[in-house]
C-alpha cells in the first residue's frame, strides 16, 4: 500500500513535469497554445489526488479516455501493435539503442502505415458514437454471444 500511495503518484507527477519541460524544448507550439491537452486514462497513479492537483497546477487540460473497446483501444490498434511486432525479440542495453530502434521502426514502416494512422480519429469517433460497444465483431465473438443468448433464453423459459 505504501508503494502505491507514495511512490507511484510521485513518479507520475515527476513524469508530468518532465513531459512539460521536454515539450517546451521539443514542441513549443504544443505548450504555447491556450494550454496543452493530455489524454488521461483512469489507471490508479493517474487519478490520485496528488496527480490531479499536479495536472491542475501545470494547467493541463485533460481529455478523458474513451470507453474501452478491444477493437479500438488507442494503445492496441495500429501504431503500438506494429511497434510491438517490430520490437519482438529485441534486447536493448542503452537508451540510445532504444531510440535507434524506434527511429528504425519509423523509417521502415510500410506505405499503408500512415493511412492507418490517419484512420485513428474515425475509429475513435466510432467508439465514442457506440458508447464503447463492440461493432467490429469477429465471427467467433458473434458465435459466443449467440451461444450466451441461447443459454440465457433456455434458463429464462
Amino acid at each position: 500500500v505504501s508503494l502505491y500511495v507514495n511512490v507511484l503518484p510521485d513518479i507520475c507527477c515527476s513524469q508530468l513535469e518532465e513531459m512539460i519541460r521536454m515539450l517546451e524544448i521539443k514542441q513549443p507550439r504544443l505548450v504555447n497554445r491556450d494550454r496543452p491537452i493530455l489524454l488521461q486514462d483512469n489507471a490508479r497513479p493517474h487519478v490520485t489526488q496528488a496527480t490531479l492537483l499536479k495536472l491542475q497546477r501545470l494547467d493541463l487540460e485533460t481529455l478523458c479516455h474513451s470507453p474501452y473497446s478491444p477493437d479500438l483501444a488507442p494503445t492496441d490498434y495500429h501504431f503500438f501493435q506494429a511497434l510491438d511486432h517490430f520490437l519482438q525479440g529485441k534486447i536493448f542495453s542503452s537508451q540510445q539503442a532504444v531510440e535507434k530502434a524506434f527511429r528504425d521502426f519509423i523509417a521502415t514502416h510500410s506505405p499503408g502505415f500512415d493511412a492507418g494512422l490517419n484512420n485513428l480519429p474515425l475509429r475513435w469517433q466510432n467508439c465514442v458514437n457506440s458508447l464503447g460497444a463492440y461493432f467490429n465483431c469477429t465471427a467467433s465473438f458473434l458465435r459466443y454471444n449467440k451461444l450466451l443468448l441461447i443459454q440465457n433464453q433456455i434458463f429464462h423459459i
